[in-house]
């Protein structure tokens, strides 16, 4: 939790100042399974910066997965909770919780989860928190329900990067919670700024910028603030990915004539080219166990998705149906792979299990798409409206969000990881 508190305070002092137009979310197609859930006022919570329990409540609804019952009042004391009445208001579980500030300034906010069937607890913590990190620790509380609630880890205490080109074409790559709120700003130019992606670790992003007239690839910590070239080669430098443990990242580069997959080290060192064919190989994605890479080629005449050992060798191609499938991204748990697929004259996002070769359509106009760290929801960039904005859909395609902003065009997401 320090390291995490850390690294979003100094990502706030040295990347900027916040980006002024925060993202607006819409949510549709909830799923008709929803686990009924009462979220009570939290008991002091007013003296606060950030009412807790309005986040708790937002972050659970817009997964989806939960009927978010408001319970109308503020509850601190489990005690004095009578647990059969919420049980027949619908709730199968209760969330209460209290805020009080301590003498150093921080807030010590506390935190149950209450079972309404078995009338028992599912979960609590208490965490003294700098002002600034109020709505991260909401965050972890919704995190812990969801949890303990469904058995999958939650992603709502992660970060999101995406790039906003704003009136007069100015570019700007933002750093935000996976909310939409808490935008900063990590760089930023008149020229074009694409392919964001996150290190493992959650504290650096890897991004192309055209600053220098032609796409080069950087480094940026958001811990420092300081950035560094990985590549800077002859022709085009593009789409890099990092691999699992983060010590190094695939890259597309067109130094060598047609474009090819290369290896290097984070730091820059050490590159080597590991595809070799007569078309254009780009768009690396490192597997799960880091022991292959997924990339997009044209070697069969349209472009298709392959895969190769991290090594080099032949390729195996992955995707059949459809003359045109680019952009594969790969679950965390390496299971899944999704892809944006042109078919009937449109471009669609995909989802398929590997094990079985089965696909599913999840979302029509869709481009650019990044799996969250839990692998349950796709990040995609969409366009409607004149204006190019972020969608969300659940792997099942059930639930999606739509994340806009009042001004500019916002695209090129990628989510971040689990904080260690």
């Amino acid at each position: 939790m320090k390291k995490l508190q850390t690294l979003l305070f100094s990502a706030s002092l040295l990347m900027g100042v916040a980006a002024h137009a925060q993202l607006r979310i819409d949510i549709a197609g909830v799923g008709s399974n929803q686990i009924p859930v009462a979220v009570a006022g939290f008991a002091d919570e007013s003296i606060a910066p950030q009412q807790v329990s309005a986040i708790i409540r937002a972050d659970l609804e817009r997964s989806g997965v939960f009927k978010v019952i408001d319970a109308h009042q503020a509850i601190s004391d489990s005690a004095h909770v009578d647990l059969a009445a919420f049980k027949a208001s619908g709730a199968n579980a209760l969330v209460i919780g209290s805020v009080s500030k301590l003498a150093d300034g921080r807030f010590e906010v506390s935190y149950k989860l209450l079972d309404t069937v078995k009338q028992g607890e599912l979960s609590h913590m208490s965490d003294a928190v700098a002002a600034r990190n109020t709505r991260l620790e909401a965050h972890r509380i919704a995190d812990d329900v969801y949890e303990k609630l469904t058995g999958v880890r939650g992603i709502f205490a992660t970060r999101i990067t995406y790039v906003k080109q704003n009136p007069g074409r100015d570019y700007t790559l933002v750093v935000a919670d996976a909310d939409g709120e808490n935008e900063q700003v990590a760089a930023h130019g008149r020229e074009p700024i694409i392919s964001p992606s996150w290190s493992p670790d959650g504290t650096k992003v890897a991004y192309v910028s055209f600053e220098l007239r032609k796409p080069v690839i950087y480094v940026q910590d958001l811990v420092t603030g300081q950035r560094h070239v990985v590549a800077n080669e002859k022709g085009n430098n593009s789409a890099p990915a990092w691999s699992p443990d983060g010590s190094k990242l695939a890259l597309a580069l067109s130094k060598t004539g047609n474009t090819q997959i290369f290896v290097v080290n984070a730091d820059g060192s050490g590159m080597h080219r590991v595809s070799n064919s007569n078309g254009i190989d780009t768009e690396p994605q490192f597997s799960g166990d880091g022991q292959s890479i997924y990339f997009t080629s044209d070697r069969s005449g349209g472009p298709q998705i392959y895969k190769m050992s991290v090594n080099g060798g032949p390729a195996t191609r992955v995707t059949f149906n459809g003359n045109y499938n680019i952009s594969p991204r790969i679950s965390p748990d390496g299971k899944t792979l999704a892809w944006i697929s042109q078919r009937n004259g449109g471009f669609s996002l995909y989802a398929m299990d590997l094990a079985s070769g089965q696909e599913q359509r999840l979302a029509d106009g869709a481009t650019e798409p990044s799996f969250s760290p839990n692998g349950k929801y796709i990040m995609y960039a969409t366009k409607g409206g004149g204006r190019t904005s972020l969608s969300v859909v659940s792997v099942d395609g059930r639930v999606k969000q739509n994340l806009s902003t009042q001004a500019g065009n916002i695209r090129e997401p990628s989510w971040g990881p689990f904080m260690k």
